[in-house]
């Protein structure tokens, strides 16, 4: 992936399972010292990739419940000893289900777990020398949370948002004004020069969405203001 702005922070993507989940490694480029992001499973793999890059693993950190986020976790805890933090605990209905999901999709090392940390609103998790602030973000589930990193002009956004699309609300517990809201009233004022890792599919940044995303761009908000006036 292109790395962001501030050279403080490296990270590198790994899509994992068949659902093709962004996990993303991100580390302090200073100390080494780094996290995984959402390991929905390939465990393995990820331990691999972390080691080839001469990592210290920190921690574990999980933008919401769902099982292709998060199915790896537990096993990747086991095998490093290391928390996990997040997401927010809304969530723990989906966190709850893992391993139910995990069978139904053909993933039975997917296992439930209980986060060393919870994360809410405002909320900041460091890395090293360089710290992630926190920002709930509900909509797709109650408790799905974003990483972000104001120097470095980047953030981990889950399945709130896509290049293209936003996440889905059909799920129980879903609520797609509350989405539409978070990343309106959330992520757009974080600055359109923001580039952002979405749970799946290629990288882009909120300006580029805010022009050509046809559920959350300008033209699009205001269309849907104006018919509900």
């Amino acid at each position: 992936m292109e790395q962001p702005k501030d050279f403080d922070i490296r990270a590198v993507i790994a899509p994992v399972t068949p659902l093709q989940q962004n996990c993303t490694i991100v580390w302090c480029v200073k100390t080494k010292k780094a996290a995984v992001i959402d390991p929905g499973g390939e465990v393995e793999r990820l331990l691999g990739a972390i080691e080839g890059q001469g990592l210290d693993l920190e921690a574990i950190w999980i933008t919401h419940g769902h099982m292709d986020h998060a199915g790896g976790a537990a096993a990747l805890k086991d095998a490093t000893g290391v928390p996990i933090i997040g997401p927010h605990p809304a969530d723990q209905f989906w966190i709850d289900r893992i391993t139910e999901s995990g069978q139904r999709y053909g993933m039975p090392e997917a296992r439930t777990f209980t986060p060393d940390r919870w994360l809410g609103d405002g909320d900041v998790v460091t890395l090293g020398e360089t710290e992630f602030e926190v920002l709930h973000c509900p909509g797709h589930t109650p408790g799905h949370v974003v990483f972000f990193h104001r120097q470095a002009r980047f953030a981990q956004v889950g399945d709130v948002l896509f290049q293209g699309s936003i996440g889905r609300t059909d799920f129980p517990l879903g609520d797609h004004d509350q989405l539409i809201a978070s990343i309106t009233g959330k992520l757009w004022p974080l600055g359109d020069d923001v580039r952002f890792v979405p749970g799946h599919g290629p990288m882009s940044s909120f300006g580029v969405e805010r022009r050509l995303n046809p559920f959350v761009s300008d033209e699009a908000i205001e269309m849907m203001r104006s018919m509900r006036a």
